[in-house]
């Protein structure tokens, strides 16, 4: 297809697609798959070789949120029967963290619920970071605390946060159909406030949540203008007791397809398939490796996941490797964060096409609530974690 080769060709010179490619990567058909996964895997290739980094996810605060993002199981008014739990000590965070680096993870990711934490949570996470860094000195520490206020990335930096993750999760257009407890804008606000703070950015979406193919390409090009070092795409999990819990518009084509686009419009980035994949791409998993360098190990924040040595059997399996603390992730040319970007050849801004109407979202599909399984183990809890 001469639309895949001109993507590739994009990808290894690090140019931006116009938004009508983006649009023609999501329609693609189901007879065209492997040829689209073939050929944004020559891209992943290119930067980052056959390499998959692990990441670990520990929730420090589970449940009763006050903001209400309709996909959250922990949002204001949830009936999802999730654990709940008040902040973890700095010595059960470091516990929960030594689990996933002695599975392999690279990355910790340190996530609390709220709208955002007082300078008292900043304190506490520090803490928490510092017993990490104590034990793991080479593991890398990501801190998702939700908006931040002035001033506190610079302390989670001091405190030795390698990175902050703050998604984006739709685009601008179609935010306040997800969200009314604060805005897009916010969450921009909170990503550059991590970059102007010397922290690697790290911001995502969701996908399946009704938008339509330009929702996700408006996302994702907002992102690649945004300039994170990682995007972690997430797969909307639709959990009972939560505004979206009839929504299954995915299927694991159209999953490999999303990554795909997110792959040539950000070629050179960190793409981390997150949350949602057992649930929607299933047994199709190894095929998104060609996609993405970058996966969770074990379970999510609420949801329980495949066991980690179901990942790392799978990573050897299709014939990755997992990336060692050594190996520095990111191809070299990437600016350091907080300079800016100047690693894509004439700017990062798009170029402007008009964005494509899209298909509309089709009709739910059958729903898979057998898939979604709430955490019960690790963090909050008496049980072992799994990693």
């Amino acid at each position: 297809m001469d639309l895949l080769n001109t993507l590739v060709e994009k990808g290894l010179r690090r140019e931006l697609p116009t938004r009508d490619e983006a649009l023609a990567v999501l329609a693609t058909s189901d007879d065209e798959l492997l040829d689209v996964v073939a050929a944004a895997g020559k891209v992943r290739r290119q930067w980052f070789g056959r390499r998959v980094k692990l990441n670990y996810l520990v929730n420090l605060k589970s449940g009763l949120c006050p903001e209400d993002c309709s996909y959250c199981s922990q949002r204001l008014g949830s009936k999802a029967e999730i654990l709940k739990y008040t902040w973890l000590k700095p010595d059960e965070a470091k516990k929960a963290a030594a689990a996933g680096v002695a599975g392999g993870a690279k990355r910790v990711c340190l996530v609390a619920s709220g709208r955002g934490p007082t300078d008292r949570d900043v304190d506490r996470v520090s803490q928490t970071i510092e017993a990490i860094k104590e034990q793991h000195e080479d593991v890398e520490v990501c801190a998702c605390l939700g908006l931040l206020s002035e001033g506190q990335a610079d302390r989670l930096r001091s405190a030795g946060a390698d990175a902050y993750n703050h998604n984006l999760n739709t685009s601008e257009g179609t935010y306040g159909d997800i969200t009314t407890t604060h805005t897009y804008a916010d969450r921009v606000d909170t990503v550059q406030q991590a970059q102007a703070a010397g922290l690697s950015a790290c911001s995502g979406l969701i996908a399946g949540m009704g938008e339509t193919d330009a929702d996700l390409v408006d996302v994702v090009f907002s992102l690649r203008e945004l300039d994170p070092d990682s995007v972690p795409v997430n797969f909307l999990i639709p959990m009972e007791g939560t505004p979206l819990a009839k929504d299954w518009h995915l299927t694991p084509q159209r999953c490999l397809r999303i990554l795909a686009m997110v792959r040539f419009v950000c070629p050179d980035v960190e793409v981390r398939l997150a949350g949602g994949r057992e649930v929607h791409l299933r047994s199709m998993q190894p095929l998104a490796l060609h996609l993405v360098n970058s996966i969770f190990l074990g379970d999510y924040l609420t949801s329980e996941g495949q066991s980690g040595q179901t990942d790392l059997d799978m990573i050897a399996d299709a014939g990755f490797e997992v990336e060692g603390a050594a190996t520095t992730t990111l191809p070299g040319h990437r600016a350091p964060a907080g300079d800016g970007c100047g690693s894509h050849e004439g700017g990062c801004a798009p170029c402007g096409d008009p964005a494509g109407s899209g298909p509309e979202p089709s009709e739910a599909l059958a729903a898979r609530t057998d898939l979604v399984s709430v955490r019960r183990r690790g963090a909050g809890t008496d049980l072992a974690p799994n990693a």
